[in-house]
Order: C-alpha cells, then sequence, then structure tokens
C-alpha cells in the first residue's frame, strides 16, 4: 500500500443560499445523492427554509451550516427590534460600502447586529441540524466587526469551522482581488486565534455565479495540496427570485457541474466537520509575522 502523502489534496464542495429558493433546495437535494455536493449553508430566514431543513434531515451525507446574512436578505428579527439593519420588510439592504461604515461605526446599528447574530445561529440550532461550518453572505464576514461576532457568537453554539475567502490572485489580478486577499489574513487570524478549522483557499472565486462544468474540470486539474473550498449556487431553475437577486448567475449550469464533475484520483473529498482543528505549534506558526534569520557570527575574541 503507497504511503499517503504528508498534505493531500483534499476538497469540501458547498452550496450557498440554502434555504433561499425551492428550486436551490431542489438542486441541493440531487447534487447531495447524485453528484460531489458535500454541504450546504442554510439561510435560516429565507423563504424556503423549512422545507431545505425537512430535505437536509433525509440526507444524511449531506453537512449543513449557516449562511449568516447581514445584507442583502431577510433578517430573523422582527424590523422593530433591529431597524437600524432592516427596512420595514425585515430585508437587510444592498450596499455593501455603506452598511460596512454603518457597522464599524453605528454603535445602535452594532448593538443590533449582536442581537440578529444571535437570532441566526439561535434559529439553526432549533432545525436539530449539527453545525458543520459557519460564512456569510457576500463574504460580509470579512468585515472585522461582523467575523468577530460570528466568531464569538458561533462558539456558544458549537461553531468549529468558518470559511475563508482566500483565492490567491494570478499574475493578472486585478488590484482589487489582490487586497482582498490581503484582507482575508484579518478574518483568518481571527479564526486561528478561536481555535477553529478553516480552508487554506478558495477555488473559483473569481467565477462566482459561474461554475459551469468546464470551468469546475479546469478547477479539478489545478487543485493544490491542503484544503480547498468550492462553492456553488446551483437550482433547478432561475425562477422569479433568483432572476431578480443574482440575473447573471448561471444556477442551472453550476448544478449540472456538481452532477457531472469527476474527481482526481488523489483527491479526498470531505466536510468541515470531518477536519481537525489547527494544532498549537500551527496557530503560532501562522502568526509569525517574518522569518527570522540568525546573525551571523561575530570576529573572535583574542
Amino acid at each position: 500500500m503507497a504511503p499517503r502523502p504528508p498534505n493531500p489534496r483534499r476538497l469540501i464542495t458547498v452550496a450557498d443560499d440554502f434555504g433561499l429558493t425551492s428550486t436551490i433546495n431542489e438542486a441541493v437535494e440531487q447534487a447531495a445523492r447524485a453528484g460531489i455536493l458535500t454541504s450546504a449553508s442554510l439561510m435560516v430566514a429565507g423563504p424556503a427554509a423549512a422545507d431545505a431543513v425537512r430535505r437536509a434531515k433525509n440526507l444524511p451525507n449531506l453537512h449543513v451550516g449557516l449562511h449568516l446574512v447581514v445584507i442583502e436578505g431577510p433578517a430573523i428579527m422582527p424590523p422593530n427590534k433591529i431597524g437600524e439593519l432592516v427596512d420595514d420588510t425585515g430585508h437587510f439592504p444592498t450596499d455593501q460600502l455603506a452598511l460596512g461604515l454603518k457597522y464599524a461605526f453605528n454603535s445602535r446599528a452594532k448593538r443590533q447586529l449582536v442581537t440578529e447574530i444571535r437570532a441566526q445561529f439561535s434559529a439553526f440550532a432549533a432545525t436539530g441540524l449539527k453545525l458543520d461550518h459557519v460564512n456569510a453572505h457576500k463574504h460580509m464576514h470579512l468585515h472585522p466587526f461582523i467575523g468577530r461576532l460570528m466568531i464569538k457568537i458561533g462558539r456558544e453554539f458549537g461553531l468549529r469551522a468558518i470559511r475563508i475567502p482566500y483565492e490567491p490572485p494570478g499574475p493578472d489580478a486585478e488590484l482589487g482581488d489582490r487586497l482582498l486577499a490581503l484582507w482575508t489574513r484579518v478574518l483568518r487570524r481571527q479564526a486561528n486565534r478561536a481555535g477553529l478549522v478553516t480552508n487554506d483557499r478558495i477555488a473559483g472565486l473569481a467565477h462566482t455565479g459561474e461554475m459551469t462544468p468546464d470551468v469546475v474540470r479546469d478547477l479539478m486539474e489545478e487543485l493544490q495540496p491542503g484544503l480547498t473550498e468550492m462553492y456553488f449556487h446551483p437550482a433547478t431553475n432561475s425562477d422569479g427570485a433568483l432572476r431578480r437577486l443574482m440575473p447573471e448567475y448561471l444556477h442551472a449550469q453550476e448544478l449540472q457541474a456538481l452532477l457531472t464533475a469527476q474527481l482526481p484520483a488523489d483527491v479526498q473529498l470531505t466536510h468541515y466537520g470531518a477536519c481537525d482543528k489547527p494544532s498549537t505549534k500551527r496557530k503560532k506558526l501562522l502568526f509569525l509575522k517574518k522569518k527570522v534569520t540568525p546573525k551571523p557570527p561575530g570576529p573572535a575574541g583574542p
């Protein structure tokens, strides 16, 4: 029997927005039963959340986490309790920059975020599903305050793994992509301090909404050693809600990618809950600011 490589190629496949629409839920079920999907991230306040939970309980090989919503989606708490965060219909706005500034400097909004984030974790716990991981809609946990709250409150509910939306920028990457890659270090540092499991990288961040069979095939061939996550937005079709929220996303093609992808022989399909937490030694190494080079010995004494 050949020895196992010291750092094998491991892949987590995740479907986001589980519970947003019934077409997403149906796609998640198909991909978990007949494809390579290992995990899904649940929008607990989504219109189809109850249907998603029902399906998940009949899919023992599907590992479900929380898709925390603090932008462009429904909240758990009523508007009269978190009026600084949502409109009269209970939905968060879509302006990411404006929300980022509010979440950084508005003390009332910060207090209401604590309430809402705790409510979303509580709602997930009430489903009876085991919490496999947590991430955030539109990667809003990259906001330092949101990331800190997500980790602090999440640990009260058994949080042990989060997504780091880091994809190594290629040689032709734009400045914004390079800055985003650098900014993910803040979240990784928060996660490491809390002893959480994290992915080493994302494969396909630059292809969000267009994880077609051809794209996924190419990404599979380029997988690096370590723990990689690919996340998808599959649906059986683009219904009215999806055409309004994500008009350019190729939902049905992403489902086909999950159903037809061929896993390289040396790649291990897994989920966050099956991954070990980082050791103390590894966490310390990750925090090293720079490599220390020993000074050369000085001249010999008389």
